[in-house]
């Protein structure tokens, strides 16, 4: 039997990136699927591509009333403000399986509507890793801002915060900015920053060490740190001596925090900038214990209140592939294709009874919770 996919418009404030292409669409298309796609004002994807591939447009928000075989597929979380049940299939990233702040309220939806929830952040091959996921371009994007954000310190005064981002066309584009940011610190005699990443074998601290080099940052001022630097635990001194920290790492369990207050109410500390690209702001085992508020394009950073040393702000973006939506979206579409070609034997195809066996199982804790 064929597969319906519905491609719903994003909603999240700019979010350009989508969970489908046309290049994608094209090519499920060709497998005899059938896909809807939402018109939408913000992504990157004009509806003339996806035309063109094949695909049927609809308007913005009819998934709601589409026919239930359908799977509607997206990226990120829906509006807080909507409360109606979810009976639909869906496959997008839902933040809910981490005791992140309204997970409960987020499966309660689908639990009223009978719903179901392939949440891809947990799409995993036979070895547990992720089949698909956007962590080379958030690293690279966080990287970026990160850079920005310590060249603007030296270049503004500490009454001013970073402006607000935009997407840009291609990383091309981002680089140049980020190295003309950078010389212009240079210019006040500020020195080659000293970048230390938490997680820098994985994808995500990759795409960060490969930002930094393109923007000509010394390979002796890239720091790279994984398992073996952060076994014994933090907190890490080494953190503070950093002009810019960069943390990378996928949370999975509880751990000692990689920073805190004392350290960075050291007179003698550097550190200037945190680019937390995890971003578990509102996991209680957040090892980034300094702020407590999720960042946005519109204001990217939030600043820490430290009573010694230099002015210091995070950045905490949970989206920030945004930044370049066309490339990291092509790339995670396409690692996600196979998988995506097998939804029809999805009862049995292992990457789906996985992602459903876990949908199960945080809805039966959720039982238990109201049960208390």
């Amino acid at each position: 039997m064929g597969v319906t996919l519905h491609l719903r418009a994003e909603t999240k404030a700019l979010e350009a990136r989508a969970a489908l292409t046309p290049s994608v669409v094209r090519k499920l298309l060709d497998k005899g699927f059938k896909i809807y796609v939402e018109e939408s004002a913000q992504s990157t994807f004009r509806k003339e591509e996806y035309e063109e591939a094949g695909a049927e447009i609809v308007d913005a928000g009819s998934w709601q009333e589409a026919d239930k075989d359908r799977i509607i597929i997206g990226l990120k979380e829906m509006p807080e403000t909507d409360t109606f049940p979810l009976v639909h299939e869906h496959i997008q990233f839902a933040h809910c399986y981490k005791d992140q702040a309204g997970w409960r309220e987020v499966l309660g939806r689908f639990k009223r509507g009978q719903g179901l929830l392939y949440d891809l952040e947990f799409l995993e091959d036979d070895q547990g890793r992720r089949v698909a996921a956007f962590g080379f371009y958030a690293g690279f994007a966080g990287a970026a801002v990160g850079l920005r954000d310590w060249a603007f310190k030296h270049t503004h005064a500490d009454s001013e915060e970073l402006p607000a981002l935009t997407p840009y066309p291609n990383e091309q584009a981002l680089v140049a900015d980020v190295v003309a940011d950078c010389r212009a610190a240079f210019k006040t005699g500020a020195k080659q920053p000293t970048v230390l990443i938490i997680g820098a074998l994985g994808r995500c601290g990759s795409g960060a060490v490969d930002l930094l080099r393109k923007c000509g940052i010394p390979d002796e001022n890239i720091l790279k740190w994984d398992m073996d630097e952060t076994k014994h635990g933090g907190p890490f001194k080494e953190i503070a001596r950093a002009d810019i920290f960069i943390n990378c790492i996928y949370l999975s369990k509880a751990i000692p925090p990689f920073i805190n207050m004392e350290l960075l109410n050291d007179p003698e500390r550097n550190l200037r900038t945190v680019v937390d690209v995890s971003a578990d702001t509102t996991n209680v085992h957040n090892p980034i214990p300094i702020y407590s508020i999720s960042t946005v394009f519109n204001k990217p950073t939030v600043v820490v209140p430290t009573t010694a040393g230099p002015k210091l702000s995070v950045v905490s973006i949970d989206h920030l592939p945004s930044m370049l939506p066309r490339e990291a979206s092509e790339a995670f579409v396409n690692d996600l294709l196979p998988h995506l070609e097998t939804l029809t034997e999805r009862d049995t195809a292992p990457v789906w009874v996985r992602a459903k066996q876990l949908f199960e199982k945080h809805c039966s804790r959720l039982d238990r919770e109201q049960m208390l």
